[in-house]
């Protein structure tokens, strides 16, 4: 009997990571459902580059608008305007453009070389702002310094060391003025 309890204790999370992996597949799968209905509406004869060009810019304007999205909150609508929009340098000669979505105000659009994200904000109990695309596990976090722009699901940074004009000038006063250590005995 202590076996088959144990047994069970042990399966039981296991199939509940197993049912949340089946529930997000699905979403993924209705996107593409969606961007090969979108791709078969195109006007032009396929294997045309006007066919190849408005199938691409079909799915770019349903990436670029987003979702149909919910509505935010208070505090969530307070925290996406501290969001610093903008080509936003980072380390390494990349960069990062944050621009508002005009469709779903209050969420935004983060991308650069190789990735693109419809992302929300969301509220920390820090004040640190944080963006995040649930269904691609991204997140972008801002602080008084820098940004960065991590993808949770691989378990790797996108983006660091990312600077707007507003972060360089406090990385700056922090280089010439650093802060006490809190190490330090006074």
């Amino acid at each position: 009997m202590k076996t088959l309890i144990a047994t069970l204790m042990i399966a039981a999370p296991l199939l509940a990571v197993g049912q949340s992996a089946v529930a997000q597949t699905t979403p993924k799968a209705k996107a593409t459902a969606t961007k090969k209905a979108v791709a078969k509406k195109a006007p032009a004869k396929k294997g045309t580059k006007a066919a190849t060009a408005a199938a691409a810019g079909a799915g770019a304007a349903a990436v670029a608008a987003g979702p149909a999205s919910a509505a935010l909150s208070a505090e969530d609508l307070a925290v996406s305007e501290r969001v610093f929009k903008g080509r936003i340098p980072c380390e390494l000669g990349a960069y990062v453009n944050v621009t508002a979505d005009a469709a779903n105000p209050g969420y935004f659009i983060v991308d650069g070389r190789g990735f693109k994200y419809h992302m929300s904000p969301v509220k920390t109990s820090t004040g640190t702002v944080r963006l995040e695309d649930k269904a691609a596990g991204a997140v972008w976090l801002q602080i008084a310094n820098k940004s960065m722009l991590m993808n949770q699901k691989a378990g790797q940074r996108l983006a660091d060391e990312c600077m707007a004009p507003e972060q360089q000038q406090v990385a700056e006063a922090i280089r010439k003025n650093p802060p006490p250590s809190l190490l330090d005995n006074k």
